[in-house]
């Protein structure tokens, strides 16, 4: 096959994903089998037993269950509402929009904005308050603990969720629906037995897309939380850069551990978005 000069329009793709992507991730996977000599070693491995390690990886998957299934049930409402609830035509734009701008937001500035609107003098905090006698922190709620957090989340999480199904929701054809009334469905029945099923491939696609994307989060948790929260990413970040639990093998291997549940998670998604796309053609 010969190769044109258009494959040079592309060399800057491969080139990033083979500068930022594939080698720092072979480096990963060299370092959790090297011990401080270089040679190789399964102890970095065996050290994810930790009960802190172990600890840790349960928190991160209890925060990134929770902000995947919270974001799949709340942004499958609002793209549903948005699809087929008959709200006006114009609201589609603004609301893709800044889903498109709310995904991408995080790291320090997210935390930033969460600590200045629900921290303990945040706005909203002290707005309610001085107007309606309502102190949430003294009814137990808490910004930097696990739903703090797992709030935090939601606000790229619904984002995220809303801009991947719209489309799946916009391929149900209408005539299904209709077949459906004909034959004597009920509205319950045709999401149950029609709807559902078709759109189920995409909805649990989605879902493991939104676990891999919070579970992979670090900026956004240490801007938050610091150390009052151990989640994987930042016992992971004190394992490299920390000057009491410093181990960067061991840091190789809980990077490589998350690299795995991140990858099957992402591996999911594919599958599932392939599945999907098949019933909307």
């Amino acid at each position: 096959m010969k190769l044109g000069w258009n494959w040079l329009g592309i060399l800057p793709f491969f080139a990033f994903a083979a500068l930022f992507l594939v080698l720092p991730t072979m480096n990963i996977v060299i370092g959790a089998f090297q011990n401080p000599e270089g040679g190789f070693t399964l102890s970095n491995l065996a050290g994810l037993t930790a009960p802190r390690i172990m600890d840790s990886f349960k928190i991160s998957i209890q925060i990134s269950l929770a902000s995947a299934i919270l974001g799949c049930l709340i942004g499958f409402a609002m793209a549903a509402a948005l699809v087929m609830g008959g709200l006006p035509g114009w609201l589609k734009g603004p609301l893709m929009t800044f889903s498109g701008v709310a995904s991408n937001f995080a790291g320090v500035p997210l935390a930033f904005a969460f600590i200045a609107t629900l921290g303990r003098v945040g706005l909203v905090t002290m707005l309610l308050r001085e107007w309606f006698g309502i102190n949430i922190y003294a009814m137990g709620f808490n910004l930097l603990s696990f739903w703090g957090l797992t709030l935090t989340y939601l606000f790229f999480q619904i984002p995220l969720m809303i801009l991947i199904i719209t489309p799946a929701l916009e391929g149900l054809k209408r005539e299904w629906r209709e077949a459906a009334e004909v034959l004597g469905a009920s509205t319950w029945q045709y999401w149950r037995m029609v709807a559902l099923p078709i759109l189920f491939p995409s909805l649990l696609g989605t879902f493991a897309l939104l676990f891999a994307n919070s579970f992979g989060a670090v900026a956004t948790a240490y801007a938050l939380t610091g150390s009052s929260l151990s989640i994987a990413p930042i016992m992971l970040f004190a394992q490299i850069r920390g000057d009491v639990l410093q181990d960067p093998h061991l840091g190789y291997a809980m990077a490589f551990g998350m690299i795995v549940i991140t990858g099957i998670a992402n591996l999911a998604y594919v599958i599932m978005r392939s599945r999907a796309e098949r019933w909307m053609r």
